[in-house]
Parts: C-alpha cells; sequence; structure tokens
C-alpha cells in the first residue's frame, strides 16, 4: 500500500466533472491491500460447486427459473474496486451534470477524496456481490463477484471454518441472480425509482416518495435473499448467521462511523425487515408463495406492508 501515492493522486484530481473517477480507483488501490486470489484447483472446484449447488437449490426450493451472468468472478480487492469504480461513475453521473460549484477544483479534490474513502473501506469489507449493471448502457451482462481474500479473513476473524462460510455466501449471492432471473422487469423498475430519486436531488430537492419506494423494493431483494439462502442452504448455519449479525453491527469507531456515512445501517435494516415479512409470508403461504414478490412490480410490498405481512398476504389472495 502506498497511502502518500493515494494524498498526491486525489490532490492533483483533474477533468471536468466534480469527481475525477480515474484518480479514485487509482488512490482506493494504493490505500487497499488486494489480497491473493492464487487458489489452489480444490479452492476453485469449491466455488464453482457451491455456485452450482446454490443454484440446483434455489431452484427446487423456490420453483422459480433463472439463469447464472456469465461473468462470475473471484476477485481480489483491486478487482472490486476497479468493478464498482464504473459503477459509483454511472449512480452518481445524473448529479454530476447538473451540480454547479464555486470552487470546481477543491469540490473536486473533497469529492474524490470521499468517494475514494468509501470504495476502499467497501473494498476491504465485501465479501460478494451480485451486480445488475444498473443504469449500465445497452444490453449490459449482469455480474456475479466473489472478494477471496475477504472471505477468507472474516471467516478466520469469525473463527467458522472458510469452505463452508463460503457455500453459504454463494447461495445468499445466487439468491440475488434468482430475484433478478425470475423478475426481468426488476431492473428497470429499481433503475426507474433511482434515477427518479437521483433527478430530484440534481435540482435540488428530495423526492421522498422515490425513495421511499426504492427502499420497499432494496427491502425486499435483500429480505428475500436472505430467507432463501438460510432455507436452501445444505448446512447448519445458525452460528454463521449469528456471528455475520454481530459483525454487522459490530466494528470499532471508524468502522461503524463508515457504516453511518455509506448507509450501511439503512442495509442491516433492509436485511433484518426484509427477512421478517418474508418469514412471516413463507410461514403461511411456503416458499412458493413468498416468490409470487416477482411476479410484477404490483407484487412487491409496500412499505406499509413490508412492517404488516398479514396486508400483503390479504392483498395478493
Amino acid at each position: 500500500m502506498n497511502p502518500l501515492r493515494s494524498l498526491r493522486t486525489i490532490s492533483q484530481a483533474s477533468g471536468e466533472g466534480p469527481v475525477d473517477w480515474g484518480a479514485v480507483g487509482a488512490a482506493a488501490k494504493d490505500v487497499t491491500s488486494p489480497g491473493s486470489v492464487d487458489l489452489t484447483q480444490h479452492e476453485i472446484d469449491g466455488y464453482r460447486g457451491d455456485v452450482t449447488a446454490a443454484r440446483r437449490s434455489i431452484r427446487e426450493l423456490a420453483a422459480v427459473s433463472f439463469d447464472l451472468p456469465d461473468t462470475i468472478e473471484i476477485q481480489n480487492r483491486h478487482h472490486w474496486i476497479d468493478a464498482n469504480v464504473e459503477t459509483f461513475r454511472r449512480v452518481m453521473a445524473p448529479i454530476e451534470t447538473h451540480t454547479d460549484v464555486f470552487f470546481p477544483d477543491a469540490s473536486r479534490v473533497l469529492n474524490t477524496g470521499s468517494t475514494t474513502l468509501m470504495l476502499s473501506f467497501l473494498g476491504k469489507n465485501v465479501l460478494g456481490q451480485y451486480d445488475p449493471l444498473l443504469l449500465a448502457e445497452g444490453d449490459a451482462e449482469h455480474a456475479l463477484y466473489f472478494v477471496h481474500p475477504n472471505i477468507r479473513r472474516v471467516a478466520t476473524e469469525l473463527e467458522v471454518e472458510e469452505e463452508r462460510f463460503r457455500r453459504w455466501i454463494a447461495f445468499h449471492e445466487v439468491a440475488h441472480a434468482a430475484e433478478f432471473g425470475a423478475a426481468p422487469w426488476l431492473s428497470g423498475h429499481l433503475e426507474g425509482e433511482m434515477e427518479r430519486g437521483i433527478a430530484g436531488l440534481a435540482s435540488g430537492r428530495f423526492d421522498r416518495e422515490a425513495f421511499r419506494e426504492l427502499d420497499a423494493a432494496m427491502t425486499a431483494v435483500e429480505g428475500y435473499a436472505e430467507l432463501i439462502m438460510d432455507r436452501a442452504f445444505d448446512d447448519e448455519y445458525a452460528d454463521l448467521r449469528e456471528k455475520v449479525e454481530a459483525r454487522r453491527r459490530g466494528g470499532g469507531p471508524l468502522a461503524q462511523l463508515m457504516r453511518r456515512l455509506l448507509g450501511l445501517g439503512l442495509k442491516r435494516r433492509q436485511y433484518e425487515r426484509g427477512k421478517a415479512f418474508f418469514e412471516t409470508v413463507a410461514d403461511a403461504r411456503g416458499i412458493e408463495g413468498a416468490s409470487v414478490v416477482w411476479d410484477s412490480p404490483e407484487t412487491l410490498p409496500s412499505g406499509e406492508e413490508l412492517d404488516a405481512p398479514e396486508k400483503w398476504l390479504a392483498r395478493v389472495g
């Protein structure tokens, strides 16, 4: 790692926009150890087997048809940063084109620095990612990533067997693939709410309804994946669940601050709120009944229904 070079890169941020995205990627990698992806053949076969088993088990359990993305990568932290610089750039583009500042050069340095901090923190902590490539141009293919150094480190920190932990993470990410595969409309729906909310921010207002709808949809996405990863998993998981939940809540003061700044507390709430909703629905109607949520945008639960699943059950029949 080279923190001084990272600071120099940030201080020299240039370009026309409020963020120098090239500098963000370079500076984030300078303060993030890449970690190793020198995998043995056994480990490679393990990832392949995990994903295949997850697809088969989830298809059978949820009774939904879906394919895995063509792109499935075992990444180091730098690979993940490179992939997600583009994601950040796409999401920020509408705001960038509508932002006027009095001191653009100084603002660009600050924005580049704050975005670098976010990406480096996430790059050190993300375990796996299903990327639906929202807001991408054309018919971009979805992707599935596993950040191997983080999986290995966290398994060690949690004192759990790495292979079992890795397999459980695979079930979570493949569950996301199942959602987007079963609901071809989902990407467009999320993009529409994102664009509506971002357009409001770009024009200096907060579209509360757009963000409320986006939060409800993302809560359903995260909650369903949490339910499916547990119920489809082919081993004991109670200890994994308990330790991962503690990790989401814990960390030192800096980690907790970063989680608040990045909205990861909101994401944890989405996990918990969504899973509670789907647990209730699945207990009442089974997994197939819970999967009805992906029939159309109209079958997504509202914010009110997420907290009162019986209202959703009554509405969808």
